[in-house]
């Protein structure tokens, strides 16, 4: 059954699009989303022309070029982790490692030259402490129930994916009660430090240890893979050829090193790697402010850093910018692969369950410093020695959130199934 184009039925992933067997052929392209899209990106990118220095315009292409490939790559964090726990399927996996090594030697070179368009370019380098431990598990969790992750939640709105809506919102929401708390976590949670690899073990070295992770952790989902016998990975419909650029599904490693170039990109012309969930607590104090509120007098909108963004528009902020165009370039993806379609009724147990996800990511993302893309990808290509352990808490969070799937109407992976 598709989520793309079936009535949902107890099931959301929007990594796990399976629509059939791959010799299927790819559905027409429909011209309606696909010039909205291109209206939006072009009214987009005017827009942060206007509040926002050159270099933000290139960050907001960048935006669209990774909702295109994450919508027709179909990169499976959420669903990757989901699969390895529950039938030792490790495509995904391996996938990962070839994402995270590509990005680790670009990032490796950009970081040790300085190569950059907006002043010295700067990894994600967080703390290690209680709050990343729960908040990577309670992202671990939230993932399985919310049926996405935070770059799957933005390309799937994008590519018209209603339910995944109040995903979206459950994050803005627990990113809203995370900054609330944010005294706790600062004040009263002992505090770690953060550990860059590339100080205890020089560039040459970190790079070559964190390879050598990637080598052993792909050798590993083999091991795993002849203990559990899992099912075969299938694809969804496509075009062939040059035509499957624009129409289709793209083979999982080709979206890994994509994604990892794109990553590298946003990191040489923005100064910082790819993030996401930041901007989820912006957007809520901003419409707190509009209701009237005063979200600005928390101590966390009292960080330099974050009443900046508070007192500036949406559009001059590098996060928000990043997120509007992954879903502005999902939804042309979705359109240009005839795969654009909205949910008009969602069973309520996959909505609970959208909403209660959301809010755990929110709120997990806020204290581990980052999501599976802020903390996992950018973490450990930045060689910081969180990026790791938030990996491993959230495959944790995951092996709870597989026992909790049921009670929100989300089935789980079996041997005998066909996984994407």
């Amino acid at each position: 059954m598709s989520v793309l184009t079936a009535p949902l039925k107890g099931v959301l992933d929007t990594e796990r699009a399976a629509f059939g067997p791959l010799d299927r052929k790819a559905p027409p392209t429909q011209p309606a989303p696909t010039a909205v899209a291109v209206l939006l990106a072009a009214l987009f990118l005017w827009g942060v022309s206007r509040v926002a220095p050159a270099t933000m315009v290139v960050t907001g292409a960048l935006g669209l070029a990774l909702g295109f490939t994450l919508f027709h790559s179909r990169f499976g964090f959420t669903s990757g982790w989901r699969q390895l726990v529950a039938v030792g399927q490790g495509a995904a996996i391996r996938a990962h490692m070839v994402m995270l090594g590509v990005a680790t030697v670009l990032f490796a070179v950009i970081l040790a030259t300085g190569v950059g368009l907006s002043g010295d370019p700067r990894g994600y380098v967080n703390p290690i402490g209680i709050s990343l431990v729960v908040g990577a598990f309670l992202f671990g969790v939230g993932m399985q129930i919310g049926g996405s992750c935070a770059s799957g939640t933005l390309f799937a709105v994008g590519s018209g994916q209603s339910a995944i809506v109040l995903t979206l919102l459950g994050f803005v929401v627990g990113s809203v009660f995370a900054a609330l708390t944010f005294p706790f976590w600062t004040n009263v949670v002992p505090q770690g430090v953060p550990v860059d690899l590339r100080a205890v073990f020089g560039t040459p070295g970190a790079l070559a240890l964190s390879l050598l992770v990637m080598v052993g952790i792909a050798a590993l989902t083999y091991v795993v893979a002849r203990r559990r016998t899992p099912p075969p990975v299938e694809r969804p419909p496509s075009a062939r050829g040059i035509a499957r650029t624009l129409r289709g599904s793209w083979p999982m490693w080709v979206g890994a090193i994509v994604l990892a170039v794109l990553n590298a990109a946003v990191l040489v012309v923005s100064g910082q790697p790819w993030g996401v969930t930041s901007a989820f607590g912006l957007w809520g104090a901003k419409v707190l402010q509009w209701f009237g509120a005063e979200p600005q007098t928390w101590a966390f909108w009292q960080v330099p850093a974050n009443a900046k963004s508070l007192a500036g528009p949406v559009l001059a902020d590098r996060i928000s910018v990043l997120d509007i165009g992954i879903m502005i370039g999902a939804l042309f993806a979705s359109g240009v692969g005839g795969a654009f379609l909205l949910h008009k009724r969602i069973p309520w147990r996959i909505a609970a369950g959208a909403v209660v996800g959301g809010i755990l990511m929110g709120y997990g993302a806020r204290l581990a410093g980052g999501c599976n893309i802020g903390a996992y990808f950018s973490g450990i290509a930045s060689f910081s020695l969180h990026g790791w352990i938030w990996g491993v808490v959230a495959l944790a969070g995951t092996w709870v959130g597989l026992r909790l799937r049921p009670l929100f109407g989300h089935t789980n992976p079996k041997p005998v199934d066909s996984l994407c």
